[in-house]
């Protein structure tokens, strides 16, 4: 079992000869640019390949059917308990400034000298917070004398 874990999941392309890496590329056998990225690329993949452990292989060789058929119920029961749950915990609905948003809608616009001033009073504390400065009388971290 050990033999088939280490057995790569992509066979090499050309097994007489070892996969190359960045380093150990022949470019007398790769006539064109695509085919050196082919090549690179192709390697990657192989010992990325090599890598890789399938657990799902390993793990199919000492179980049979019924054991398979017995552990998909359990997932699948496991699954409905937690979709249950979640299903119960909706998420809070947003909130809402009226119950009756019709009347807001249809009552009086807002008249514009309103808007006038509530932007005057705006603009203002927008300039009194950009001139807020802070002064610095002392360190906020200072070294402790340890013996």
């Amino acid at each position: 079992q050990d033999r088939n874990e280490r057995k790569p999941l992509i066979p090499h392309p050309n097994p007489d000869s070892k996969p190359t890496n960045g380093a150990e590329r022949n470019s007398a056998s790769l006539p064109s640019a695509r085919t050196d990225e082919q090549a690179l690329l192709s390697s990657i993949l192989i010992k990325t390949a090599q890598n890789i452990i399938d657990v799902s292989a390993a793990d199919s060789q000492g179980m049979e059917q019924h054991e398979y058929m017995d552990k998909a119920r359990q997932y699948s029961t496991r699954l409905a308990v937690l979709s249950n749950s979640l299903s119960q915990k909706k998420p809070a609905p947003l909130p809402s400034l009226t119950s009756q948003p019709h009347q807001v809608l249809a009552s009086d616009p807002v008249l514009y000298s309103d808007i006038q001033q509530v932007s005057k009073i705006a603009a203002y504390a927008y300039s009194a917070i950009s001139q807020i400065k802070v002064d610095a009388k002392e360190e906020l971290v200072v070294q402790f004398a340890i013996p």
